[in-house]
């Protein structure tokens, strides 16, 4: 047995929010990448596929999960919420979340298209992220591809950004905590203020430790945090293509957090 395979990427997304893949493709990826377990987090939705908590598919043990944007004061930060369970209270604040989207997207389409003159042929609907639009640009005629897109249109900083209306700090993590088995910081070293990421993060139950940065993290920050504060330690890929297990975690780190979570039920979709 490999000690250091990924056993569980928990950190995934869909063509719910902006994803490539279906959670049926993405279950039939996790089992190919030799996954046990993945995580659905789409942003701001819970996967209307998932009839359960944790559902098997195929082998693998897919968690129905959400990213939640919500505003810390001093930043927006990503909390990530494992095992989710409808309640009425997330379920409104997902609806006005996802008007709020639709809304947005529908507002930076026609930014961009009147700036560049072109159509780019998407619909605002619920879901709708940034994503989605700079892969149209990319494979639209304007000159710029995916990362343009980011760098010189839609960015925070761009001349086409529209910013979204999230959830306060404090009622993403009551809504969450009333819904979820697990709630975590998401990427803490992607924040510009990773000390006071940190410090939210003390009052969750977790932080995301395995992450593909790109680049060099302190990770002996983030396990001190959560040794200080008792956390959970999470992993994942954030995965929007069909790539898995590029980061998570290893079937020791993974028990303590498994402890967290109910049993699977089959689901033969």
């Amino acid at each position: 047995m490999n000690a250091d395979r990924i056993v569980a990427d928990l950190h995934a997304h869909t063509t719910v929010s902006d994803g490539t893949m279906t959670a049926a493709e993405l279950a039939a990826a996790a089992a190919d990448a030799g996954l046990d377990w993945v995580a659905v987090t789409d942003h701001d939705r819970i996967h209307p596929d998932l009839d359960a908590p944790v559902v098997e598919r195929g082998g693998v043990r897919v968690v129905r999960g959400i990213e939640l944007r919500v505003d810390a004061g001093f930043e927006r930060l990503d909390l990530l919420g494992y095992a989710v369970e409808h309640t009425d209270a997330l379920d409104d604040e997902i609806e006005r979340l996802q008007t709020d989207r639709k809304q947005r997207g529908a507002a930076i389409l026609d930014a961009v298209e009147d700036r560049l003159g072109v159509d780019l042929g998407v619909e605002p609907r619920p879901g709708l992220g940034r994503p989605h639009i700079a892969r149209a640009i990319d494979q639209s005629p304007a000159p710029y591809d995916y990362a343009g897109a980011f760098d010189e249109l839609i960015g925070s900083d761009g001349p086409c950004y529209v910013a979204r209306d999230v959830t306060e700090l404090e009622r993403g993590v009551e809504l969450l905590g009333n819904a979820c088995a697990v709630v975590g910081l998401a990427h803490p070293f992607r924040y510009d203020d990773v000390d006071a990421a940190l410090d939210v993060a003390r009052e969750l139950d977790a932080v995301e430790r395995f992450y593909p940065y790109g680049r060099a993290v302190d990770d002996a920050a983030v396990e001190r945090v959560a040794a200080e504060s008792d956390l959970l330690l999470t992993g994942g890929t954030d995965a929007h293509e069909r790539t898995l297990a590029e980061a998570g975690l290893t079937a020791e780190a993974f028990a303590p957090v498994r402890e967290r979570l109910p049993e699977p039920v089959s689901d033969p979709a």
